[in-house]
């Protein structure tokens, strides 16, 4: 008999490696969006950075640690006036954006990493100063690949 389709053996291997497949590429696409929040992060760092150099043009230096990037959207009324804080902020949506991780980004002036300027830094997925992997600390001194907390002589 000559019989036209699939035995159940060749359907259950069929489905068997499928399901082989299917794991593989679920492991390889689970392991990216940690990755596309770094990147996330990293790429709000330099805006967030860019605006802070724009902030230093218009008043002379950055704002102070006790202003953070509060300064950014809001002209300051502690410390040192600003002298001309640009009307409308400096940053697009008139808001300090969060980290990917939903925290807020730190900001210290003078830098620790940075002495004669800002360390810009978030603590990563951890949301805790240091850490590995997913945890490390993402910050304005690094360059790509390179982890350190502010305070670290890295």
């Amino acid at each position: 008999m000559n019989s036209k389709g699939f035995t159940l053996i060749e359907l259950l291997v069929v489905i068997v490696i499928l399901s082989i497949l299917a794991t593989f590429v679920g492991i390889r696409i689970m392991s990216k969006p940690e990755e596309a929040r770094r990147t996330q992060a990293q790429i709000q760092i330099q805006a967030l950075e860019n605006a802070l150099k724009m902030y230093k043009l218009d008043n002379g230096e950055y704002p102070t640690t006790e202003q953070g990037l509060r300064a950014l959207v809001e002209k300051p009324t502690t410390g040192t006036a600003p002298r001309n804080w640009r009307q409308g902020g400096y940053l697009d949506k008139n808001t300090v954006p969060k980290d990917p991780w939903k925290n807020d980004y730190l900001y210290l002036f003078p830098g620790v990493q940075n002495p004669d300027g800002f360390d810009l830094f978030s603590y990563g997925a951890d949301g805790q100063p240091g850490g590995e992997g997913d945890g490390e600390d993402i910050g304005n001194w690094q360059t790509e690949g390179q982890g350190a907390q502010p305070g670290s002589n890295q």
